[in-house]
């Protein structure tokens, strides 16, 4: 179907303004995961301080009894989007999860959600969710969810009878350079070799390391600060692969309408050079029609084809 030039220049504008969208979705991208990356490395040295906490109470009492997770309560912790524009992040991730692991042994899978996209995703995989938090919005923001989910894993604790929680996390993580993937992580039990480690690590210092708490209150609240470490890296290393994941579309989408603007221009040009050839035909059609006509009425004489001058048919015959 022809289109003309003002159905072209029509789409042309909508196609600018378009990109102007993915230009600007696609900045913004580049500018939110910067500080989800330094909050990312932030938290990383806190982390090591708790860690060091943790260090001191193993060498002060000595290893942790390993206790039995048969009969602890599943915890799911899933990480997704609402924000949009990032491609199927959520779905992917939830297809992870249903081919992974869709519910716990004897029913006890307890799923907090972070996002209401998510949610929708899980519910479409047959993934009942238990709570929705909504996501961080800023950096500021992934201390305020941290926080709210480490007092709901205390609350589910000290709900369940076997006061004991298996707690692993999900969420799109990084790979390599430019890939990502979902992942599932475990938060607790905390990590036996990461344990055996710090127990085995010698103690760098000429004094024994000396607590003025209880040594359950101590332990409680070093595990308190390593889940909130935790769960901050991984709110902030699921909003940085949110970004990326985001800038790679916009990129796409930017060529794909780069890539049509240039249709569109050639499109345009095309018509443009029809038009003008059809009036140029129409110019030459009508001077011939009407050359045609007139040669009908009029003659020339062999004098008059020099001179131009065109006579008419009883001046012709006078002229015979």
């Amino acid at each position: 179907m022809a289109q003309t030039l003002e159905t072209l220049g029509r789409r042309s504008t909508s196609m600018r303004g378009i990109r102007s969208v993915v230009h600007t979705m696609k900045t913004l991208s580049v500018i939110n995961a910067a500080p989800y990356e330094q909050a990312a490395k932030a938290i990383e040295a806190y982390h090591a301080t708790v860690l060091d906490g943790l260090h001191g109470f193993l060498t002060a009492f000595g290893p942790l009894e390993t206790r039995s997770t048969d009969h602890a309560r599943q915890v799911l912790i899933v990480f997704g989007s609402d924000h949009g524009l990032c491609g199927n992040y959520n779905e992917a991730l939830a297809c992870f999860l249903a081919d992974e692991r869709t519910e716990a042994t004897d029913g006890k899978l307890t799923v907090l959600c972070v996002g209401a996209q998510m949610t929708a995703s899980l519910a479409d995989q047959h993934i009942a969710v238990d709570e929705t938090f909504f996501p961080a919005a800023s950096v500021d923001g992934i201390g305020r969810l941290a926080n709210l989910l480490t007092q709901r894993l205390e609350e589910i604790r000290k709900a369940d009878l076997s006061r004991e929680l298996a707690v692993s996390l999900a969420y799109v993580a990084q790979e390599g350079v430019t890939g990502q993937g979902p992942i599932v992580t475990s938060l607790l039990p905390i990590d036996q070799g990461l344990l055996a480690d710090l127990s085995t690590r010698p103690w760098v210092s000429r004094s024994r390391p000396f607590f003025s708490m209880p040594a359950d209150d101590l332990f409680m609240a070093l595990v308190r600060s390593h889940l909130f470490a935790t769960l901050f890296r991984a709110i902030a290393e699921a909003l940085m692969t949110e970004n990326a994941a985001r800038l790679a579309l916009m990129q796409q989408a930017e060529k794909s309408v780069d890539d049509r603007l240039e249709e569109l221009g050639s499109e345009k040009r095309a018509v443009r050079q029809a038009a003008i050839t059809t009036e140029l035909l129409d110019v030459i059609i009508g001077f011939e029609a009407l050359r045609k006509t007139r040669a009908k009425n009029c003659r020339l004489s062999p004098n008059d084809l020099a001179t131009g001058r065109i006579l008419s048919k009883s001046e012709w015959e006078d002229q015979r």
